[in-house]
């Protein structure tokens, strides 16, 4: 093992970042939570003006459609964070079922714009420009036009919402560094949180990205979409697949195969990948593969090197 390679200029002071590569997918309407507890892994019961949660949406399958963070934005109107690449299909197979509810999705709405901040004291920036600070992991402060997630325990990385007009990106921009959407994603990959995209999008079973150990699924909320699935595997199996935080030899893309020398067949794949030096990546792979020595694009192909998590893949019940 080698030491995890965060970028120490991350840390200097505080930062933000446009998150482009974000959408926020709207939903609205006096059924919206109720619509979402029936349908995700999360329970949405948590959700308020305070309080935000992490969840996924599953196939009946149990595959992945998305991830999201699930916010609320104003009265009876919440909205999920996600890929801005996989919006449209996730609304797509929302709307299958969001038919027989007093809600509606909106994924044209572009009104409200993502951005990530952090740094070790931004939270002081935090109270400057908003005039309070999320204290928790998954707290949110709000006001007119924006809401503010803190969205690790250590509360040095957070996510803010703005309403386009709003005057609080100047004071943002005033009071931080502006830096690439490419350095919120590197911390997102080393806190071991799968992002799912356009390419991964119903390929994968919530445990094999991790999303059973990263507080994405609550196992007493109730039944779901893919919740039998979920559930069986939760209590009466193990996972044969997880996710690894890695250092690459060279560039990769998700999607790329990675193997174990003298194996002519796959043990997993790229998830998400930083491309900066050095790559970082997630990468589903067997655990019996992991264990041996994985290697990219090929049997003979360059080792790669896998790194602490923050969290135990030894905790199947977490």
């Amino acid at each position: 093992m080698i030491s995890n390679p965060l970028r120490e200029d991350a840390l200097v002071t505080q930062y933000y970042a446009a998150l482009t590569g974000e959408a926020l997918l709207h939903l609205s309407g006096p059924d919206a939570l109720t619509f979402l507890q029936g349908q995700t892994t999360c329970d949405t019961r948590l959700v308020d003006d305070s309080s935000a949660v992490a969840g996924v949406y599953c196939t009946p399958q149990g595959r992945v459609v998305c991830d999201f963070l699930l916010v609320q934005l104003g009265h009876e109107h919440v909205a999920l964070r996600l890929r801005r690449d996989i919006r449209a299909h996730a609304a797509q197979v929302f709307g299958k079922y969001v038919v027989f509810s007093k809600a509606r999705f909106d994924a044209d709405n572009d009104d409200w714009q993502c951005l990530a901040l952090w740094g070790p004291d931004v939270a002081q920036s935090i109270r400057h420009c908003f005039g309070d600070a999320p204290q928790g992991l998954y707290a949110q402060v709000s006001g007119e036009g924006f809401v503010v997630l803190q969205t690790n325990a250590e509360g040095t990385q957070f996510e803010c919402y703005l309403q386009a007009d709003s005057a609080h990106r100047q004071a943002l921009e005033q009071t931080m560094s502006q830096a690439d959407e490419s350095e919120w994603r590197r911390q997102q990959i080393n806190a071991g949180i799968v992002r799912i995209e356009s390419s991964t999008q119903e390929t994968l079973v919530p445990q094999v990205a991790n999303y059973d150990l990263t507080g994405h699924i609550s196992f007493s909320k109730g039944c779901y979409t893919g919740q039998e699935v979920v559930a069986r595997l939760h209590y009466r199996g193990t996972s044969k697949r997880r996710t690894y935080l890695a250092q690459l030899p060279q560039a990769a893309q998700t999607g790329d195969s990675v193997y174990v020398q003298d194996s002519e067949q796959s043990v997993g794949d790229i998830v998400n990948v930083d491309n900066s030096p050095p790559c970082l990546a997630l990468v589903s792979a067997t655990r019996t593969g992991a264990a041996q020595g994985l290697r990219l694009g090929a049997p003979d192909g360059p080792p790669i090197e896998l790194l602490p998590l923050p969290y135990s893949l030894d905790d199947e019940k977490a």
